[in-house]
């Protein structure tokens, strides 16, 4: 699943962001970038510990990326951040 995004700014706001940036795109593109980045080694490390401290989980953890996520995201366990939200509300 691939997503795409469209933000509004206003006339005044892109007044604003184009006195600091070269591009409002190119920014918005790093941004989320980095973003990623950055919650790609933060669940590669959280579900690395997780996958090597269960005893039941016997399989090589994969060393890509892409398999990686298939394994995690197809684990009973694994819940997203809006779903780790709820739980958590719940009680």
């Amino acid at each position: 699943m691939a997503v795409t995004i469209t933000i509004t700014i206003n006339d005044t706001d892109e007044k604003v962001l184009l006195n600091d940036l070269v591009s409002i795109n190119d920014w918005c593109q790093a941004a989320v970038s980095g973003k990623v980045n950055n919650s790609w080694k933060r669940m590669q490390s959280e579900w690395t510990t997780k996958l090597m401290n269960d005893e039941s989980f016997t399989d090589p953890i994969p060393s890509n990326k892409t398999d990686f996520v298939t394994l995690v995201t197809a684990r009973e366990d694994y819940q997203t951040r809006a779903e780790r939200d709820a739980a958590e509300a719940l009680g």
